[in-house]
């Protein structure tokens, strides 16, 4: 999720400079964050990697570094997008994708096992097994917004940068499992435990499929996710969505009123949305310069006009971001709605749809607005609450709501708060159709024996000392596995690139993670 490098000089581990452009207060947030943003009040003591560790990892960033990007190029060339239209074993981006991991494990020495959505890369023979969970799917994407195809590996676009679908969620992870694993089979080292490296086809889709495997199959005892960020996550928030509709309305209008006639924006639920846009029939000039004062008060957003008659159009872009990082992004449809917040609408479908958006939501993150239903967990943080979707059906206009929320409240509690928020709004204006409040609950786990070893190979590596475990806004598939916590990609206090349409891993990201997980697999398998 984040961008950081630790070198090793003459054996001492160094914060790398690249923070230097950005001065010293940015690496003082990271650090802050890490040490205290979401600390536990446990005590964890790191130890030094082993000598077999460091030396291993240090064999594997010298041996590989041109292998692990070639390989994460082959892997982002695979659209492997969730496609309704073609089923699973008939895609051939995800058949070929699975292939090619085929090919790789073969390459590299390693056994391989096909179970469908689950493909499964092991090395060595023990029944005592070490796991690493990683997906092969990917997010929706549009190809409009990259500079060359976000299926091929973009390398000098923007320098140190490896830019594609996947490449930090979760292809990158996948190349650096596997790296990690070939370094530790060439060492021939003698392992206590085997290492098995889980890929899954479906998480950004359907658990549901992976709930199932794991009820026939026997997971390894201890398990690390390579889905998440350092230095530790061992909680997680709750996945949470509200769907609801604004039917169509007709309300007596005179043919010189202004309302609007259109408003829509996002591109899939768990991304803050990049895009919106509306249309204001019966505009004025004085109109465009009302919304225009608005904007001119926002941060980072864009905003297009152009004209149809007397019909106003309007376009808004916005930063897109993982839904569970609200504040990584700029919501272009809250923002848009904002803008047009200079007046209560005419009860149109998407003049009503703006005035919900407004005062319910507004552009905090947090859902103040939302009656009582906002809260806090001095661990898990806030809730957060973000319009992600309105799409334009034959029922009127849908709105997906996408929350993330922590441990502290009930969820049976939590339903009946936003529901009577949503009342509460029907009342003074009008009926929504097809309401959906659906919550998972939030999760942690506080006694994987794993812990005190990730910290310490992250302490190491990083020269960030004293780390804590902490919680997240995202899932991963930690909740599925036995003693699962997540260890990287991605180093908390930068902006994470994926599901956002510029998704990259910093070449020094990719090498350092190499690093790390080489280390951690010595001394979790030896």
């Amino acid at each position: 999720m984040f961008e950081l490098l630790s070198r090793q000089i003459h054996g001492a581990p160094l914060l790398h400079n690249h923070f230097a452009p950005l001065g010293a207060k940015p690496l003082l947030l990271i650090v802050a964050f890490i040490l205290t943003g979401f600390a536990t009040t446990a005590t964890y003591a790191t130890n030094e990697p082993s000598a077999m560790a460091k030396k291993t990892a240090s064999y594997a960033i010298a041996k590989y570094n041109k292998d692990i990007v070639q390989t994460l190029g082959r892997m982002v060339s695979f659209n492997t997008v969730a496609n309704p239209d073609i089923p699973f074993e008939k895609n051939p981006a995800h058949l070929g994708f699975k292939k090619f991991l085929e090919s790789e494990a073969k390459r590299l020495g390693f056994d391989f096992t096909d179970y469908g959505y689950v493909v499964v890369i092991g090395y060595g023979k023990s029944e005592d097994r070490v796991g690493v969970i990683t997906h092969g799917d990917v997010q929706p994407v549009d190809p409009s917004k990259w500079k060359q195809s976000p299926f091929k590996l973009d390398t000098k676009s923007e320098p140190g940068r490896l830019l594609g679908r996947g490449t930090e969620d979760d292809k990158g992870p996948i190349a650096s499992g596997l790296y990690a694993m070939k370094a530790i089979k060439d060492k021939k080292l003698a392992l206590r435990k085997r290492i098995e490296l889980y890929v899954y086809m479906a998480e950004e889709s359907d658990w549901a499929l992976l709930e199932a495997f794991l009820k026939t199959h026997k997971p390894p005892q201890m398990n690390i996710t390579l889905d998440a960020e350092y230095p530790v996550v061992i909680a997680e928030k709750g996945y949470g969505t509200v769907q609801l509709t604004v039917p169509p309305q007709n309300p007596t209008i005179a043919n010189t009123e202004t309302y609007l006639s259109t408003f829509g924006g996002g591109f899939f639920g768990s991304q803050i949305p990049e895009d919106a846009y509306a249309s204001i029939n019966n505009a004025t000039p004085a109109i465009e310069q009302e919304i225009k004062q608005r904007i001119a008060k926002q941060d980072k957003m864009q905003y297009s006009f152009s004209w149809k008659d007397r019909e106003l159009q309007i376009k808004a872009r916005g930063v897109s971001a993982h839904s569970s990082k609200p504040e990584d992004g700029v919501n272009a449809i809250a923002m848009l709605a904002d803008a047009l917040y200079f007046r209560s609408w005419q009860a149109t479908t998407a003049g009503s749809m703006v005035n919900l958006i407004n005062e319910l939501l507004g552009t905090s993150l947090y859902g103040e607005k939302l009656g009582k239903a906002a809260y806090h967990d001095n661990f898990m943080g806030s809730m957060s609450v973000a319009p992600t979707v309105l799409k334009q059906t034959p029922e009127g206009i849908q709105l997906g709501i996408n929350i993330r929320r922590p441990q502290g409240k009930d969820g049976v509690q939590l339903q009946r708060e936003i529901q009577d928020a949503l009342n509460s709004w029907q009342t003074k204006h009008v009926a929504l159709h097809n309401v959906s409040i659906e919550l998972s609950d939030p999760w942690i786990r506080k006694d994987a024996p794993q812990i005190q070893t990730l910290l310490s190979v992250f302490a190491h590596y990083t020269g960030i000392q004293d780390a804590k475990p902490i919680s997240i806004g995202g899932g991963t598939n930690s909740r599925l596995f036995p003693n699962a916590v997540s260890f990287g990609p991605s180093m908390p206090g930068m902006v994470y690139s994926g599901h956002s349409e510029h998704e990259f891993i910093s070449t020094k990201q990719l090498l350092l993670n190499l690093q790390m997980y080489t280390a951690v697999l010595v001394e979790l398998a030896k």
